[in-house]
């Protein structure tokens, strides 16, 4: 054995004897996979001396132990690392180039062996290496800018000589997972093979380099001189660049573009001066807000995925579902479970409806084949997953039903008491509602342990999210197998308990709720869109509730304010109600806050429409200009307030779990990191005083709580560098 550490051995020999061969492998104890902590860094350091210091080798063969190669650095050091500043990180980073560019400058041949994933710095230390053979199911790749930083040890420096700058502007900016077959078309890997063939193929490479057959220093050669572009190819393939993917990434993502600056900048460059490049860029990157919250974003998102894979634990088996409603929400969901292979009876009393619902699954499977996701054949077999019945029939096999008939409690009573009588004693029901009271629906159910709320969002198949909510009599059964059937959708299920609105639609409609106010008071709705498009939200509010529904805002609306009423009721009429009063509904009759149009791909548009602005102008008397921070405190108060009391009442259990649902459920702008996040980067002291200017003049909605009083006097956040979550 030449090293051996708590996550990487270095022994000499193979399987296939020979003993001048060193075997360097990654498996970090009581972990499922391998990561580049600080501590294993460190070991690689002194595995790496250990082996120069070694005579008579031939070659080096680095592989993992684990399933998977390296899926990355150790992502919950990241906070605190960052937070030593700007000088600390450019050290760390050339520490570790050091200690890749040691591999590189071995005097012997070197290959890596890729199973599995091979990401972030897991992919770059398979660049140091002269060869790479990766496995059939590999995926490698650089996602860093989906952090907020960029590739800083060695990524944006080694990729692009390998395998031409404009693939690698492509894997670095796009933040891509490549599968094998697409690494060996561009060069990053050498050759693919099955994962037992792996360790066979390395050593195949090494006995071929050491031959004379493969050239390995011309590898290194090209590895570590500068680019080979003349100025006007590298003018054409960087500037290019830059113009499509600030267009992609837009204003709030700054990492795609400064990768690409420092690919450029380095490409002249011999390895040392590109490497130092890398390093600061990657450094003043790390320190920016945007960096920071998409890494807490990370984790809060592993804190959700722990959560629900507890309850997995503990879950019985579900095989076979049901929904009951075969509308667009109905077919939506059949299509979900059946894509992710989970068989799905689809129930209605109209055969129309079921038609409706089946038309709605086989178009979003017929735009997976059209986009190149499935072939015909497997369309066809998913949709065998789909059994459309207008009886309760084959219900007594069924493990959990979701009932998605319309937003109606004597509706939703009537359904959930007749399928209770035609399951079997231990089957789960559930209810996609948006709004009604768990504990009120099942009153009614002489079983109320087996039942809980899946809300599920709209639409179905793109939204990730979906609100699993515990009623005052809910077993844990019941929410363990919904939270397990939504993880074997696809989806990211959130555990709430019940309130008006639950969690998302009750943080959602006091967003609205500053919207109508601002509008009252003279604000120009299209105007009030734009600010918060330019904050960062997908669409802004105008459009999102004309998405909706207005209709559906309305009901939702009376929920919130009976369930609310010192902060949620309105006297007079809002700007929603006028337009619902008045048949604008928005995307749903092609007029509300703005008419719509198709486009030429059939999608409806947008334009501007003077009714619209005649009818909002019975409650507005007046044209008043607000700045532009006035309309995003305005907007975004009431919203960060909300999500504060349901932390405080219990609704939701940790800041990680609101700020995720936030942004899977409504689209809260990801770079910000949710709304206790924006809370913390303003200063939760800051946060108070501007909320209590507000609530003086607009009222309750816009009053701190207590609670949040006190977190400010005593400087607390609701974060900590720390713990995450």
């Amino acid at each position: 054995m030449i090293y051996q550490g708590n996550a990487i051995t270095v022994a000499r020999g193979t399987k296939n004897g020979g003993d001048d061969i060193a075997m360097l492998t990654f498996d970090l104890k009581g972990e499922s996979i391998n990561k580049l902590s600080s501590a294993v860094v460190a070991e690689l350091d002194e595995a790496v001396r250990a082996i120069r210091d070694e005579s008579g080798l031939q070659g080096l063969v680095i592989g993992s132990a684990k399933d998977v190669f390296i899926v990355g650095a150790d992502i919950t050091e990241f906070h605190g690392l960052f937070e030593k500043g700007e000088e600390y990180l450019v050290e760390m980073n050339l520490k570790v180039h050091d200690i890749f560019n040691a591999i590189e400058d071995l005097p012997f041949p070197t290959v890596t062996a890729i199973n599995g994933l091979a990401l972030g710095g897991g992919c770059e230390v398979t660049l140091t290496t002269d060869f790479r053979v990766m496995g059939e199911k590999a995926k490698i790749g650089l996602p860093e800018t989906k952090l907020g930083i960029l590739p800083g040890w060695g990524g944006c420096v080694r990729l692009p000589r390998m395998i031409g700058a404009d693939n690698a502007v492509e894997w670095i900016a796009g933040g891509t997972e490549n599968r094998a077959d697409a690494a060996l078309k561009v060069g990053a890997v050498d050759a693919v093979v099955s994962n037992e063939q792996l360790e066979t193929a390395a050593l195949d490479i090494l006995a071929r380099a050491n031959a004379g057959e493969l050239d390995y220093q011309a590898r290194r050669a090209e590895k570590t001189g500068p680019l080979k572009l003349n100025a006007i190819e590298q003018m054409m393939a960087f500037e290019t660049a830059k113009g499509y993917v600030a267009g992609k990434a837009g204003p709030h993502y700054p990492a795609p573009i400064e990768a690409i600056k420092v690919i450029q900048k380095g490409a002249g460059e011999e390895r040392a001066r590109a490497q130092a490049i890398e390093a600061k860029a990657f450094a003043k990157l790390a320190l920016t807000d945007v960096c920071y919250n998409l890494v807490g974003l990370f984790l809060n998102d592993q804190v959700v995925k722990k959560k629900a894979g507890k309850y997995e634990k503990q879950a019985k088996a579900v095989k076979q579902t049901a929904v009951l409603g075969a509308g667009i929400m109905g077919g939506g969901i059949a299509y979900q479970s059946a894509s992710k292979g989970t068989p799905i009876l689809m129930k209605d009393i109209k055969e129309e409806a079921i038609e409706l619902g089946l038309k709605e699954s086989r178009k979003l499977f017929s735009k997976q084949v059209e986009r190149g996701k499935l072939t015909t054949e497997q369309m066809a077999e998913k949709l065998t997953y789909i059994r459309p019945t207008l009886s309760y029939g084959d219900f007594g096999h069924v493990d959990l039903v979701v009932e998605a008939v319309v937003e109606n409690p004597k509706v939703k009573d009537a359904v959930l008491s007749e399928v209770e009588g035609q399951v079997a004693e231990d089957t789960i029901l559930t209810s996609n509602t948006s709004t009604i009271s768990i504990t009120r629906l099942a009153q009614n159910l002489k079983r109320p342990e087996n039942f809980c709320g899946m809300h599920f969002f709209n639409p179905v198949h793109r939204m990730p999210l979906v609100e699993v909510i515990r009623g005052e009599k809910t077993g844990d059964a019941a929410v363990a197998a919904t939270v397990a059937y939504a993880r074997a959708m696809g989806k990211t299920p959130i555990v709430v308990n019940d309130c008006p609105g639950f969690l998302v639609n009750r943080v959602l409609f006091p967003y609205f709720g500053g919207f109508s106010l601002l509008v009252e008071q003279g604000a120009d709705f299209q105007r009030i869109d734009k600010v918060m498009e330019k904050f960062g939200w997908p669409m802004g509010p105008a459009y999102l509730l004309d998405v909706v529904g207005m209709d559906t805002a309305v009901h939702a609306n009376e929920v919130m304010a009976e369930g609310f009423p010192d902060r949620m009721a309105r006297d007079g009429k809002t700007a929603i109600q006028v337009m619902y009063e008045n048949e604008r509904l928005g995307q749903k009759n092609d007029k509300g806050f703005y008419a719509y149009e198709e486009d030429r791909k059939g999608k409806p548009k947008k334009v501007s429409d003077e009714q619209a602005y005649a009818l909002v102008k019975q409650i507005a008397k007046e044209e008043k200009e607000f700045s532009e921070e006035d309309i995003v405190a305005r907007m975004m108060v009431p919203l960060c307030l909300e999500t504060v009391r349901c932390l405080e009442d219990g609704i939701v259990e940790t800041p990680a779990e609101a700020d995720m649902a936030l942004i899977y459920g409504i689209g809260f702008p990801p770079f910000r990191g949710g709304a206790l996040r924006y809370i913390d980067a303003m200063g939760v002291a800051e946060f108070v005083k501007l909320a209590e200017g507000l609530a003086e003049e607009l009222g309750p909605l816009y009053a701190p709580t207590e609670k949040l009083r006190q977190m400010a006097d005593s400087g607390e956040r609701f974060y900590s560098t720390q713990a995450q979550g």
